[in-house]
């Protein structure tokens, strides 16, 4: 009996670092060779571009691009196909890696790999969810789900993830990350595993061959190092160390998301808007951050991001906004474009007002 090609999720709200993690988990993947899914909610593929650059010319990679969105939801009629796709091709594909948008759940894509049409030829290993520590630390979170649609977003995302990598640390203190463990713990009580990503780093053994949901009559033989304590107030050692022990799967099954899990949360909520922005003048670096963190400030924008074309470098700049957050760097494999395009991701966000913020504080045209 031939055995199913592992599925790993990477799933984690907008601008939590997915791509980031991704491309240096295909730095580190040995000789794996990947099958990647990138779904982006957004008309231009900004992380495809990205991820295509860290594979150039790799064959044992190979990647496929999902607009729009929502990855393998109800509308979604390339995701099976191209997934019997890979499966045809299975004696050079060793793993699939599956990066959602941050406006989708993975329960969309745990579904549809347990249909007739799939659960023959792959399993799922494991669904990752990245985290903005900063961000989760920031309390903009905090407010409930019923009146922040982020938090709700967010907290689905971590209500179905087995590993929780708290990304965006490196600037953090031990305080910082147990607290974050502890808002983590609080919202997931169930998550298997909380890894820490120095510099949007992963070890590869802590991300891919986890089989934490495949069956299996075998006994695996781990090692674990008992955990001195748990991040809580006062908190001890705990009494069973084994219910940590995430790859405890000796039985039938192994922590399964049954289909009835699945409910497509927002189908789409119409309040998340997703809009492209362009100008062909040549912008100045610290002009357009400051415009970025103006527009940012006026408008309900969560997500920017795209290339831009400044008279500073003749390479193309990469532009990486998180709410108020924007950095700008120079992207060392991209040739300067003609035009910059930015996309912009928010709940109920004017594009009519971004643009007119853009256009007047860097003096040209952004339409």
């Amino acid at each position: 009996m031939r055995q199913p090609i592992p599925v790993t999720i990477v799933t984690g709200f907008l601008g939590s670092g997915k791509t980031t993690l991704l491309r240096s988990l295909i730095e580190r993947r040995q000789t794996r060779r990947l099958a990647l899914l990138i779904n982006e909610f957004g008309e231009i593929a900004i992380d495809g571009a990205l991820i295509r650059e860290a594979c150039e010319g790799d064959a044992q990679l190979r990647i496929h691009d999902f607009p729009y969105g929502l990855i393998a939801y109800g509308d979604d009629e390339l995701f099976v196909p191209t997934m019997r796709a890979i499966a045809a091709r299975r004696a050079h594909v060793d793993h699939v890696l599956i990066e959602t948008s941050g406006l989708a759940l993975p329960t969309a894509v745990m579904e549809l790999l347990q249909s007739p049409e799939l659960c023959a030829d792959f399993v799922l290993d494991a669904t990752l969810a990245v985290v903005d520590t900063p961000l989760l630390l920031s309390d903009q979170f905090e407010h409930g789900a019923g009146v922040n649609p982020a938090a709700a977003m967010f907290e689905r995302q971590l209500e179905y993830a087995d590993v929780v990598v708290l990304n965006k640390i490196d600037e953090l203190d031990e305080a910082a990350l147990l607290l974050a463990e502890t808002r983590v713990r609080l919202r997931a009580p169930n998550v298997r595993f909380l890894e820490l990503a120095h510099a949007a780093r992963l070890d590869i053994r802590l991300a891919l061959g986890l089989r934490l949901h495949q069956p299996t009559r075998t006994e695996h033989a781990h090692t674990y190092t008992a955990l001195a304590t748990m991040p809580a107030a006062g908190a001890g050692p705990l009494a069973g160390q084994s219910r940590l022990n995430g790859h405890a799967h000796s039985g039938l099954s192994a922590h399964n998301h049954g289909l009835a899990t699945h409910k497509h949360f927002h189908e789409q909520d119409p309040g998340w808007l997703s809009f492209v922005l362009r100008s062909d003048a040549a912008q100045h670096e610290g002009q357009l951050k400051s415009a970025l963190l103006e527009a940012a400030r006026v408008e309900p924008i969560l997500r920017s991001k795209g290339f831009v074309r400044t008279g500073e470098s003749a390479r193309a700049v990469l532009v990486q906004g998180v709410r108020a957050r924007v950095t700008l760097s120079v992207d060392a494999a991209k040739p300067a474009a003609q035009r910059s395009e930015l996309v912009f991701i928010g709940y109920h966000t004017s594009r009519s007002k971004v643009a007119a913020v853009l256009s007047d504080m860097t003096g040209t045209t952004w339409r």
